[in-house]
């Protein structure tokens, strides 16, 4: 039964799962310990120097499980001892070098960065070498390559260098949070801050204290994960948790869709507010693009203020594919809704820390939202739903020309384009990562075939128009 990606998530998810078990029995202080020793014990394999160094890092990992440090405000932490395994990267010479006459790398190097030995085979001085990449292109062999660590190309806002210790280093002007590092990094050097402790607190006290209700919203990438159980097996999953009831952060989708697409009919130029980590980006490398951002809170937020504003007193906690959420439910405009945000590995942590088999569990059925508001898992849906939106809403006298970006080099295409007035649109919906929301950091699993479950997940909702499901809100 396979239940994650990579062993790096496999990983990620023992501590959380360790932690996670002892924080329910009350018992984490005591033995916070002991987790590095139960899950490296003895001298059983390891891909450090020794096992005392691979406990060293878990010891970090326990830390980060535990909330990380409190005087980052990044959610997405490097693990420096961890960080050590990649090469530095930049431009090196492989030995497709044929020690040829002409020399071409040599003369357009402007910092006389190569040199050539006996047999003509070029070298690259890496004390003057600015990695501009010049000689990479004109080498006739493409024998010189640019060797960037994994996290490095993962990240295409360019928010990680390194450091002194040549460890990564996170530029958290730069950062969206998006998590693209953390799937990416072999080592699970660099990994999202966990706030489980804080959900777990929340579910105790409500168990203990009948004052208030915990409520779970669900994104509806969900659709796509444990894919080893039914989706209504996860659903009363929750409910065996300790959450009194399990909204669709799809209906939430529903509204803004509804909302976003007024705001654009009234305004004619709006980019999408739903990806945490797209709006971040706007905000951190685009500011003069800021007043274009819709109003709208995000799904997540739209549901949450709901259920706080009718269901008071009351606890949020989402759940989804998003290390950026994380982030978002930390801004002053979020964080009144929205309690705690988890991932789905964290999820599948707390089922196991509680000794809870979902594929043996009966199912509850969750159905609050339309078909539009569940595509919004995947990129492209929102789009879709904005111009339902307006359909249903009668703004026939406005033309939507939407442009949805798959991932956020795409986005950073189409911002450059508006900032520079030569943008064919009226509307962007941004997504940061590749894929849409399906293909989050946080999800268990990510592969082609969840588009597809997304939208077959969406074509089963009971109510067939966004209309119908905001309709349940009155």
């Amino acid at each position: 039964m396979r239940k994650f990606d990579t062993k790096v998530q496999h990983l990620k998810y023992k501590v959380l799962r360790e932690v996670a078990r002892l924080a329910w029995n009350d018992t984490l202080l005591d033995h916070v310990l002991d987790i590095p020793m139960s899950i490296v014990p003895g001298k059983t394999s390891t891909m450090r120097c020794c096992v005392y160094k691979e406990r060293a890092i878990l010891s970090e990992r326990v830390k980060i499980a535990m909330g990380g440090n409190k005087e980052n405000p990044n959610v997405i932490e490097v693990i420096e001892t961890a960080c050590d395994e990649c090469p530095m990267g930049g431009y090196e010479v492989t030995n497709s070098c044929r020690g040829c006459l002409a020399h071409r790398c040599e003369d357009v190097c402007r910092r006389g960065a190569i040199s050539f030995d006996h047999n003509h085979v070029a070298h690259i001085d890496k004390s003057k070498c600015v990695d501009c990449g010049a000689c990479a292109k004109v080498c006739p062999y493409t024998a010189i390559v640019n060797r960037k660590r994994p996290c490095e190309n993962a990240c295409k806002i360019k928010a990680i260098s390194m450091n002194e210790d040549k460890a990564a280093a996170i530029d958290n002007s730069k950062c969206i949070a998006c998590g693209a590092c953390v799937y990416q990094c072999p080592f699970g050097a660099i990994t999202d801050k966990s706030f489980i402790l804080d959900v777990i607190d929340i579910i105790k006290k409500s168990e203990n204290n009948t004052k208030y209700k915990v409520f779970a919203v669900v994104a509806p990438s969900i659709s796509s994960q444990f894919t080893y159980a039914n989706l209504g097996q996860v659903i009363k999953g929750l409910k065996e948790l300790g959450f009194h009831t399990v909204i669709e952060a799809a209906l939430g989708a529903d509204m803004v869709a509804y909302a976003e697409a007024k705001e654009l009919a009234e305004k004619g130029f709006l980019t999408s507010s739903c990806c945490p980590a797209f709006v971040s980006y706007i905000e951190k490398s685009f500011p003069d693009l800021i007043p274009f951002i819709s109003h709208n809170l995000s799904p997540m937020g739209a549901i949450s203020q709901y259920i706080k504003e009718h269901e008071a007193p009351c606890k949020v906690v989402f759940i989804g594919p998003c290390t950026a959420k994380k982030a978002e439910v930390q801004k002053e405009s979020v964080k009144p809704y929205v309690d705690a945000a988890m991932t789905f590995e964290e999820l599948q942590a707390l089922f196991d820390s509680k000794g809870i088999d979902i594929t043996e569990l009966s199912e509850e059925l969750l159905d609050n939202a339309s078909y539009f508001g569940r595509i919004f898992a995947r990129c492209g849906g929102l789009s879709d739903a904005v111009a339902e939106g307006l359909k249903e809403q009668g703004i026939e006298d406005f033309e939507l020309k939407a442009v949805s970006c798959d991932g956020i080099e795409e986005c950073r295409t189409a911002l450059l384009k508006k900032l520079k007035n030569v943008f064919d649109g009226n509307f962007i919906e941004g997504m940061a990562c590749v894929g849409g929301c399906i293909g989050g950091a946080g999800c268990l699993t990510h592969g082609a075939k969840d588009k597809a479950q997304v939208d077959a997940y969406g074509k089963e909702a009971f109510e067939k128009t966004i209309t119908d499901a905001i309709s349940m809100l009155k």
